[in-house]
């Protein structure tokens, strides 16, 4: 994550500092156990055919700039969580689709060349040899330098809000359908995400609720962080009836995480990313970072993870996320 990774080269986040949390009284850890939280059908469902765009249609770019889109023939949807391109999927779109990023990895999209070989970084020249007629984007990728130089070469970027989480979805829908010429489709994406969304926190279990904690782990590039308030991972916490750890004990974003301030965090379950969980080589591994082992999470190895692609996406299919984290952290009790 491009903004994960600049925390960890801010000496002031070196280290945590948060009074310690109240005694957790949610249901106890004893008899559950690692778990891996699944969405059983994870391609988009779009909101029904192409319906056509109307345009040109002018928009206000995140960025400030208006940009005014002529052709929506060639859409190409990029940013760090792919929820960019699962919106113009669902939108009934993807056949306009010429390239993905490759945090875009549902189904429907994964023959379409890639733009981002370093990473997360855009291509130039991976870009213009796609030809696109508009390119939606967000600040979460870049560099912005390259962005510069599409819009110099005549290309219409239009910047969504990069704000993860469950109130920036709808927000980020009516953008999109607006720049592509298509805001009625919008309007009927945002009813049935908000509904599903609704429905997915509804079903969550009215008990005491448990201190949840998400680790971004990389242990390939040595990067681990815990979230806070504002990390993304905290409105999925929420959503499921638990309480963010991290927010808990005071954190922001991502920071860091050391031994003392995971201890201090106190959680019950601790939540990562799969790919993150198998770049330390399991839940053993994960159990030998500083802390973990000494948390009720650790104790009871009580580890869920969730797949990069959709833990942390707030796009369409948010609500079938929130549902399977749901199962995953409450039915992995006997």
């Amino acid at each position: 994550m491009r903004r994960c990774l600049t925390l960890l080269m801010l000496p002031a986040l070196l280290g945590l500092t948060a009074c310690a949390p109240a005694a957790s009284t949610a249901a106890p850890t004893t008899g559950c156990g690692p778990a891996t939280a699944v969405v059983t059908d994870v391609d988009i469902e779009p909101i029904g055919a192409d319906p056509g765009s109307t345009l040109p249609a002018t928009v206000t770019s995140a960025d400030g700039s208006s940009v005014t889109v002529t052709d929506a023939s060639r859409i190409l949807p990029v940013n760090l969580y792919g929820s960019i391109a699962e919106i113009v999927f669902s939108l009934g779109l993807g056949d306009r689709v010429i390239g993905r990023d490759t945090s875009t990895t549902f189904p429907a999209a994964g023959d379409l060349p890639v733009v981002t070989p370093a990473g997360h970084d855009l291509s130039t020249e991976a870009i213009l040899r796609l030809n696109p007629t508009v390119v939606l984007a967000d600040d979460s990728i870049g560099p912005p330098e390259v962005l510069a130089q599409l819009r110099r070469a005549g290309i219409p970027v239009v910047l969504v809000d990069d704000e993860q989480s469950l109130a920036a979805i709808g927000r980020n829908i009516r953008t999109i359908a607006a720049a592509l010429g298509v805001p009625e489709a919008g309007e009927q994406l945002v009813a049935r995400v908000e509904g599903d969304i609704a429905a997915a926190r509804r079903a969550a279990p009215d008990t005491a609720p448990l201190r949840i904690a998400f680790l971004y782990v990389r242990g390939t590039a040595g990067v681990y962080l815990i979230g806070g308030r504002g990390a993304g991972s905290d409105e999925m916490v929420r959503a499921i009836g638990a309480t963010d750890a991290g927010t808990e004990i005071g954190l922001s974003n991502f920071r860091p995480l050391t031994s003392e301030g995971l201890i201090n965090a106190a959680p019950d379950v601790i939540l990562v990313m799969t790919e993150g969980l198998a770049s330390v080589k399991g839940v053993d591994g994960l159990l030998s970072l500083p802390g973990v082992a000494q948390t009720p999470a650790g104790q009871h190895r009580r580890i869920v993870d969730m797949d990069d692609g959709l833990l942390l996406t707030f796009g369409a299919r948010t609500g079938r996320a929130i549902r399977a984290l749901a199962d995953a952290v409450y039915g992995s009790c006997a």
